[in-house]
């Protein structure tokens, strides 16, 4: 079932027609009232006008009118403006508009198993109104089953956090994650005539009941990846220190003195806190 165009007449020129319709038969009523017969045909005829008059419909801006003649598909009414069409017609408009709406949050599963809550606003229109209404009960339900399904399948297939590069996560992969989303939905809504035009992530955190535990494995992370970095920097630093020395001449250190010249580097370097220098009157052996 696809929408095709069907043809209506506009709606000033058939009130104009009509109109002077009216006033004709109604004046040749009144004639052949004076004249002391009865008005069959004129009746008839004006009984006639008056169905006719029930075909005028008004589809407003954006919106398109559906038409059906006794449960068949007739077609699609796009233009504004006050139209006609034949009386026998059921006429169903179907907003064409931009519309959103955001899903509750949900609690899903992601992909390592921890369970998180998830919310989406999802922005979509019509496309087809034909498949629209013919092809699912009523739409917009329809898309809003269909958007929180897809939100559930979107994710489980992801981590929250990323533990290897290159992985995809919720987190931190915000565009990835909804292009994703939007492509689930999209599929799911193929054949309601729904256009999706955007898709994102409005809400993300870990399910209450392990939230606080999760946020110690971040900061646990976090920790671990900084003292990392510092170990790293101190290393070089030992490192470029202990040539430069070398490569200047000035002072010659044995194995024993460089170890224990490395300790001392690395304890002002890694230390929290600052270090409190101590004078060494003697000598490294005494």
């Amino acid at each position: 079932m696809q929408e095709r165009q069907v043809r209506t007449l506009p709606g000033v020129p058939m009130v104009i027609v009509l109109a002077a319709a009216t006033l004709l038969t109604g004046w040749w009523i009144v004639l052949t009232l004076a004249e002391q017969r009865l008005p069959i045909a004129g009746g008839l005829l004006l009984l006639l006008i008056g169905v006719l008059w029930l075909g005028f419909f008004i589809v407003q801006p954006n919106t398109a009118a559906v038409l059906q003649f006794f449960g068949r598909y007739v077609g699609v009414e796009r233009n504004s403006g006050p139209r006609w069409a034949n009386p026998l017609y059921t006429k169903k408009p179907v907003s064409l508009r931009v519309r959103n709406f955001e899903s509750g949050k949900l609690k899903v599963n992601e992909l390592d198993g921890s369970p998180i809550e998830i919310a989406a606003v999802v922005v979509w229109c019509v496309h087809d109104a034909a498949e629209a209404i013919f092809n699912v009960d009523s739409y917009e339900n329809f898309v809003q089953v269909q958007a929180e399904s897809a939100l559930r399948q979107m994710a489980t297939s992801h981590p929250y956090d990323s533990h290897d590069d290159g992985k995809i996560a919720l987190r931190s992969h915000a565009t990835e994650v909804n292009s994703h989303l939007r492509e689930e939905i999209e599929e799911r809504l193929a054949k309601a005539g729904v256009t999706v035009l955007e898709a994102r992530v409005s809400h993300l955190a870990y399910a209450p009941e392990i939230a606080q535990a999760m946020l110690q494995r971040q900061q646990a992370a976090a920790i671990i990846s900084a003292r990392t970095r510092i170990v790293e920097g101190a290393v070089s630093m030992v490192h470029m220190a202990l040539e430069q020395l070398a490569q200047k001449g000035v002072v010659h250190l044995d194995e024993e003195r460089k170890a224990a010249m490395v300790s001392n580097l690395l304890v002002v370097l890694c230390g929290e806190r600052g270090t409190q220098p101590i004078v060494n009157t003697g000598t490294l052996y005494n």
